[in-house]
This record gives C-alpha cells, sequence and structure tokens, in this order.
C-alpha cells in the first residue's frame, strides 16, 4: 500500500511540474538552453535519469509507438500524446529547443546502443572476423608525431605527413629524418602539414602535393590562419621546386585553430579537388567571397577550370565548386562511377556523409543533424529548400575523418566498399552503397587509436593512420 501511495504522490509531482513549467513558457519560449538540463528537470522524472524509463518505456531501446523518425518525435515533444499522459512542450520549448531534444535522445539511444554492442578491439596480429572477411591489424611504422595522410610511392615506399610539419618516409617498417626545407606550418590546434599526394603522373613528373595551415603575415601565433596548397619535388631528400597551387587573400585569414578540412583527389581530366573547413566561423561557409567552408577544384598546375560553376559570378571565388561545408576531412572518388564523397565534421552530432555536386549548398549552419558542443541548439531546421541533404548523418558525431574506397584484390568482397574512419569513437567502419544509399555499415574495430585516415594501398591492403598511438597500420586477410 505504502509503495503505491508513493507512486501515486510521484506521478502528481511529475504533473505539477509540467503544468508549472507549461503556466512558465511564455518568457521561455525564445531562449535557447542546454538540453541535458531541460531534460533533466522536467523529463527524467517520467523517462527515467538516463532515458531508459521510468513511469513510462524506454527511449533508448529503439521501439517508437508514434514514429521513429526525427520529425515524429519532435512533433511528439511539441504537440504531445495525450493517451500516454505526455504533455505538449511547445509552449515550453522553443522550435530549436525541440530539435536539440531529439538530437539528446538519439545520442543517447546511440550511446546504450555501443555499450551493448560487441566491437572487436584487436591486438596486432589477433585474427578479426567480420561479416565479409577475417583480417589482422599489424603495424607499418610505430611512433610517429600525429601521422595526418599517406602517399605511396611507386618503388614501395610511402610518404606519410605529422601535424607538427614533418615529411617523412616510411620503409621497411623505418621511418626516414624529416625531408628538409618543406613548408613552415602554422602548427596550432587542428592545423599543421596535413594532406600528402602524388600527381597522377608521378611518375614521369615527379610532382607531390602537400596542404598545410599557414599564419598570416608570418605570424605563427597572433594572426589568423589558412590551408595553403602547394606541390614540389624530393630531391637527396629535400623539398624543391615548389609551386603554389592554392593560397587565399590575406584578409580572408582567420583566427583559431579549428577547422582546417583538407584531402586531395584528382580525377581523370586534370582538375585537383580539395576542402577547406569554416575555420570556426559558421557564416562563412554561405560566403562565396571566401574561401572557407568550400570544397574547391582547380587544375593540378593552381588554374581556375573555365567551367567552375562561380566563374564570372561577382564577388565569389572561382576556384569553389561546392559550398556550406563545415569540416569536411573526408575525400574520395568512386572508382566506378567517378563520383566525389566527402565526409564532414559536424558540431555535437550531425556528422555526415556527402555526395559533393557542381555549384551545391550543403546548407551548414542554416541546417544541420547536430547541435553546439554545449548542448543548445544551433538551428531547428534540417532541410530546407534548395539546400543539399548529407546521403547519410551520425549522431552522435563519429569525428568522421579519412575515407576511401577499396580498391584491391586482397579482400575481395570488400570490393569498392567505402572505408570510413572515426576519431573520437575510435573506428573503423565499412559502408556499403547502393547507387546513392547506404545499405550496409559494419564497425571492423574499436577503441584502439583515434583513427585519423584509411587508404587502399597498391599491394592491396587496407592501411589506417591512427593518433594516440601514433602509428600506421595495415589489415592483411587471414585464410578463413
Amino acid at each position: 500500500m505504502r509503495e503505491m501511495v508513493q507512486i501515486m504522490l510521484k506521478g502528481l509531482l511529475a504533473t505539477f511540474g509540467l503544468l508549472g513549467s507549461l503556466l512558465a513558457a511564455p518568457q521561455l519560449a525564445a531562449q535557447n538552453r542546454e538540453v541535458g538540463r531541460l531534460y533533466a528537470e522536467n523529463c527524467a522524472g517520467c523517462h527515467g535519469r538516463d532515458l531508459e524509463g521510468g513511469q513510462t518505456s524506454s527511449m533508448v531501446d529503439d521501439v517508437w509507438k508514434y514514429g521513429a523518425d526525427d520529425a515524429s518525435i519532435a512533433r511528439v515533444i511539441r504537440e504531445g500524446a495525450e493517451s500516454e499522459g505526455m504533455p505538449p512542450w511547445k509552449g515550453m520549448l522553443s522550435e530549436s529547443e525541440i530539435r536539440a531534444m531529439v538530437v539528446f535522445i538519439r545520442e543517447k539511444g546511440e550511446q546504450a546502443r555501443q555499450r551493448a554492442a560487441k566491437v572487436p578491439k584487436p591486438l596486432d596480429d589477433q585474427p578479426v572476423r567480420s561479416r565479409e572477411h577475417t583480417f589482422r591489424l599489424r603495424s607499418v611504422a610505430e611512433n610517429l608525431a600525429t601521422p595526418w595522410s599517406l602517399a605511396f610511392l611507386p618503388d614501395g615506399r610511402m610518404l606519410v605527413t605529422e601535424l607538427p610539419g614533418n615529411l617523412r618516409f616510411i620503409e621497411g617498417g623505418k621511418v626516414s629524418a624529416p625531408v628538409a626545407g618543406t613548408p613552415r606550418v602554422r602548427a596550432q590546434g587542428q592545423g599543421g602539414l596535413m594532406e600528402v599526394a602524388l600527381h597522377p603522373g608521378y611518375a614521369t613528373n615527379g610532382w607531390v602535393y602537400l596542404s598545410f595551415a599557414e599564419a598570416g603575415a608570418n605570424d605563427q601565433t597572433r594572426d589568423g590562419g589558412m590551408t595553403v596548397v602547394v606541390r614540389g619535388r624530393i630531391r637527396d631528400h629535400r623539398w624543391v621546386e615548389e609551386q603554389t597551387i592554392f593560397r587565399a587573400p590575406l584578409w580572408s585569414y582567420r583566427p583559431g585553430g579549428v577547422h582546417f578540412g583538407s584531402r586531395f583527389v584528382f580525377d581523370d581530366t586534370g582538375h585537383l579537388f580539395f576542402p577547406i573547413g569554416e575555420r570556426g566561423h559558421m557564416q562563412d561557409a554561405q560566403d562565396l567571397s571566401r574561401p572557407n567552408g568550400k570544397v574547391h577544384r582547380l587544375f593540378d598546375d593552381g588554374r581556375i577550370p573555365p567551367d567552375n560553376p562561380f566563374v564570372g559570378v561577382s564577388n565569389a571565388m572561382a576556384s569553389i565548386w561546392s559550398y556550406g561545408h563545415r569540416n569536411p576531412q573526408g575525400l574520395a572518388r568512386h572508382p566506378v562511377t567517378g563520383e566525389l564523397w566527402s565526409t564532414e565534421h559536424g558540431p555535437r552530432g550531425g556528422d555526415e556523409l556527402n555526395l559533393v555536386r557542381k555549384g551545391l549548398n550543403y546548407g551548414w549552419p542554416i541546417i544541420t543533424y547536430g547541435m553546439n558542443y554545449n548542448g543548445t541548439p544551433i538551428t531547428s531546421l534540417t532541410e530546407k529548400e534548395g539546400l543539399e541533404q548529407p546521403v547519410l548523418h551520425w549522431t552522435p558525431s563519429i569525428a568522421v575523418c579519412g575515407i576511401a574506397f577499396y580498391q584491391g584484390d586482397k579482400f575481395p568482397r570488400w570490393k569498392h566498399h567505402l572505408f570510413v574512419t572515426a576519431l573520437a569513437q575510435e573506428e573503423l567502419r565499412r559502408l556499403v552503397l547502393d547507387g546513392h544509399r547506404v545499405v550496409e555499415q559494419e564497425v571492423l574495430f574499436k577503441n584502439i587509436g583515434r583513427v585519423r585516415h584509411v587508404a587502399s594501398g597498391p599491394d592491396g591492403f587496407v592501411y589506417v593512420v591512427f593518433n594516440k598511438p601514433d602509428r600506421v597500420a595495415r589489415l592483411e586477410p587471414v585464410s578463413e
């Protein structure tokens, strides 16, 4: 009897709390407050502190009575569900807060699934059985300093960049001394020496391409920075004959140490694609006069292609191919269709996989599936006419980074699958595409280091760049 009375009192108190919140709604509706606190104060009494159920059912078991998509969940928050005793919150929460609450619910649901999942955490040489192949992970090079990118030389050696500013060779498991004479970089925050790639005609022309964060006015700390692209040759372990492929005007450089983007893709017609993140200035992604928050397209010698979408457009940078990007750090060309795919970091939630097309606007920060890192909303909009939708988005953020389509023969059932890295979640994922849809995802391993980049090697192995610990490893097939 006592237990029944306690339950009834708890329900009454929760109801009075809801009514009190609703009565206070007029002065609260326009605010953008931290949704974790809003949930704890107004929702946890019924749904449980961890959303796992209390007076009502769990919200982390992916069972939804009124629809499982984001719009349906938002509608129930907004309008309530009278038959379930759920009051409408449209007077208490702003539309952007309702959207952020959906992100919060998605985060908690995915975190619960991850806790229950059994994902391999392999030691080197330990066989790992995945859905299609069994593989082992084997170290190729260790004791690096925040390695960022790999390039495979025709003679079997590799080039690796280190974020603090070094370019090194890897040969037979040994790492060389830094190549002398490489560009001075602004090694601050997420910036430094980033991408390295070989020209498709490297065997005859010897061109090596680098991207790096450069300081404005040669000041490494106070002035702003921006991503620069150069090419050069390596002779006698020295960087020589450097040519600038892309350098933005100094007035466009931005302060801070985040969102430099950067990967390279060459196509079959002499073009080079590369992204630059919005440098932490989100509105710049929509400003065509600025380089940041864009994917750029140039000829491989730095000239502007005359068929770029904004050539001749007043107050627009002619190198821009697409815009409205936050911080793309993955870029890959489909080996069959030739289409350009990118991954970009969202804020808290809303990491994206995009199909990048000429002249299109990918929406940041007008639309997003994420919210601010502090739990406050960015916008109520996830879609809007004229703005592109991601092919896939991840919430909570996996901190998606480099990507690669597998093109080798050692893992035949992985042919043309897309491999995706994750820094925060420390994962390597395998994605199966059917046209422009992702029809399968598999986490191949987890929690053995921040996974910075992945590459399909010319020898048929899959190469992975790790940070913390800083090393390069490869996936090798195990006979089944």
